[in-house]
């Protein structure tokens, strides 16, 4: 803080007032403040846009949407399911090595009920990741979607939950 006096009007012998006036020094503030607008002025535009680039065009065909995934289901009794058809353990695995061969790109979809063990149901992971599925996630029920009655619930009140199991 800098300070400084007032001059009077009158004759004093060595011609100064002795009455401080206290002055606050606001460049360095100033600077401040004008680098934090330029820097905020060079960063915004590329928060929100991005690098602009010109993409090229193609002739090629659009990417057909992906296709909807197989559900494996666990019911209470720990029995596993495949869409709506119900397998023994010794019957899963040809069932899936059957249909991974069909398309080896399939994404798989793990339910299990709440009841059934943990264990069970990565026992039926495992079957899954054995007949050669590289893209496994588990379901689970989401927080304001309404329970199930007795029916499995719909794939849309299910989101997945967890990555993919390799």
């Amino acid at each position: 803080m800098a300070m400084g006096s007032i001059r009077s009007g009158g004759d004093d012998e060595d011609g100064l007032d002795a009455t401080p006036m206290s002055e606050i020094n606001v460049t360095p503030m100033v600077d401040v403040m004008l680098v934090l607008l330029i820097i905020f002025m060079v960063a915004a535009p590329l928060m929100t846009t991005g690098v602009p680039v010109q993409l090229p065009k193609t002739t090629a065909a659009k990417v057909a949407q992906a296709q909807k995934p197989l559900e494996v289901s666990i019911d209470k009794e720990g029995h596993p399911f495949i869409a709506k058809d119900g397998f023994t353990a010794e019957t899963l695995m040809p069932r899936l090595r059957e249909l991974k061969a069909q398309n080896p790109e399939q994404v798989v979809l793990v339910r299990g009920d709440k009841e059934v063990p943990y264990g069970k149901i990565m026992e039926v992971m495992g079957l899954v990741g054995q007949a050669g599925f590289t893209k496994v996630s588990l379901i689970a029920q989401s927080p304001g979607a309404a329970a199930p009655a007795a029916a499995p619930a719909a794939p849309a009140a299910a989101a997945p939950a967890g990555g993919a199991v390799r």
